[in-house]
């Protein structure tokens, strides 16, 4: 039974928490899967890669309004795919061969297996292949086991093959016609991947909207576009799935009685869960919510002395900024236990890399209602700036709110062109302190740019 110093599960951005400060502990890293976590396999890096190419692929249908007429000739779906995992592959193997390997590790050890707790900080690693089983102690531990997608419970679905985000990615080829179930970030993103290669995409949702927990405001207009890209059906319970002759099917219940969606795949998209279950960190003490999500303090430790937890495992968030930043402050402890650092999760943004671009920083509105907070609120249409006007986008918008009285900003949404881009200077306002006013008047504003959306926003703030 080896003892370890550290022991770290998953290589996501738990991988990243061993540096050369480290060199005199005794690590032990084990991972189930390939290396690397969600956001480089399966997660971030190649869905956003597949939205550049199906962006390129969108042009052509929207060219004519300034003047330009093109055609899309055609889609080829394996150059698409295999230049995307071309390039992560190698990185993911890379990573595993230099934990494995490089002489920089020699106090690290990887157990290419599945850890499940066994008691107070007693780790059993399975193996695939027949190799036995190992028992790991350690005097302390990093969780970072990530998530994976939720599969509702559908009669008949597990009989379709069915892909989730994890798998549909590595398709042979397009289908001609694809049914998601979910209406959140993942079933956006891939909608609009699947719609632009010229797929015909249906959205099955069980709410009345799309993107719902964004801003009201932004939820609504995108649900407005979404249904006139792809047959979107909401308020519709997924009754079964069942295999056709001519692929599969979905019979639904919905405010106008039974119907049925036939494609022929179908992509669960109904959102991820944390691997907690899969590690019953119950055994070794470690206590979970009611999402399954791991708890943790605001230095990222659980209960558990020594026992830390980071990313999707411990975060509702479930975004790679905020595990990368969770790894430096699990990081920083580890190392310096008598002068640790809490993590910083005041103003954490997201995107929805979607068309168009979805981005948010701090509270909605309806979050504001809810804490019963003083604001007031701004919007700047993209069609209100000269950028706009050579875009001729008629349909995005910022949305601002703000405390009336010291003109801090609470919350920041946009829906538009590059809007994860766009919004960064918002989120640098928020973590810094800087106000509405000073933000607005205090520096210069490229003219013009698609920034002036966000001075124009700032400006047009009703504050006291």
């Amino acid at each position: 039974m080896p003892h370890y110093d550290l022991v770290i599960v998953g290589t996501g951005s738990g991988n990243s928490v061993p540096g050369p400060e480290f060199a005199d502990w005794k690590i032990a890293i084990v991972e189930k899967g390939v290396f690397g976590g969600t956001c480089l396999n399966v997660g971030c890096i190649p869905t956003k890669m597949f939205v550049y190419a199906a962006d390129v692929a969108a042009t052509p249908a929207h060219s004519a309004r300034y003047g330009v007429d093109e055609r899309l000739d055609g889609v080829r779906w394996p150059d698409i795919r295999d230049r995307i995992f071309g390039r992560i592959d190698p990185i993911a193997e890379g990573g595993a061969q230099y934990r494995t390997n490089h002489e920089d590790n020699r106090n690290v050890d990887v157990y290419r297996g599945a850890g499940r707790f066994t008691g107070l900080r007693q780790l059993r690693v399975q193996f695939p292949g027949g190799r036995p089983d190992e028992v790991l102690t350690a005097d302390r531990f990093v969780l970072a086991a990530g998530g994976r997608p939720v599969v509702p419970d559908v009669p008949g679905l597990a009989e379709t093959g069915f892909s989730t985000s994890d798998t549909v990615m590595r398709l042979d080829e397009l289908p001609a016609r694809i049914v998601i179930i979910g209406g959140g970030y993942i079933a956006a993103e891939f909608a609009h991947v699947f719609a632009s290669f010229g797929v015909a995409v249906t959205v099955v949702n069980r709410s009345g909207a799309l993107l719902r927990q964004e801003d009201e405001d932004i939820s609504a207009r995108f649900t407005e576009l979404a249904a006139e890209r792809f047959d979107v059906r909401l308020e519709r319970k997924t009754v079964r799935a069942r295999r056709t002759a001519e692929g599969v099917a979905l019979d639904l219940e919905g405010p106008h009685g039974a119907e049925t969606v036939e494609a022929d795949l179908i992509l669960v998209a109904a959102g991820r869960r944390p691997n907690s279950d899969l590690l019953d960190v119950a055994a070794t003490g470690v206590a979970t919510g009611e999402t399954g999500h791991v708890v943790v303090d605001d230095y990222q430790e659980t209960p558990v002395e020594g026992i830390y937890a980071l990313g999707d495992l411990s975060s509702p968030l479930e975004l790679k900024h905020v595990a990368n930043h969770e790894a430096r402050v699990v990081q920083h402890n580890l190392l310096h236990p008598d002068a640790r650092i809490k993590a910083d999760h005041r103003f954490v943004p997201h995107a929805v890399f979607t068309a168009p671009q979805v981005a948010s920083v701090g509270l909605t509105e309806r979050e504001a209602v809810r804490r019963g907070l003083s604001y007031v609120v701004s919007k700047q249409d993209y069609a209100g700036i000269a950028y706009g006007w050579a875009m001729e986008d008629t349909t995005g918008f910022a949305k601002l709110l703000a405390d009336p009285a010291t003109g801090q900003l609470l919350g920041a949404h946009i829906i538009g062109p590059q809007a994860s881009t766009v919004i960064q200077p918002l989120i640098q306002a928020m973590s810094f302190g800087l106000d509405a006013r000073s933000m607005a008047r205090g520096q210069y504003w490229i003219h013009p740019a698609m920034p002036e959306l966000i001075e124009n926003a700032l400006l047009n703030l009703p504050l006291d």
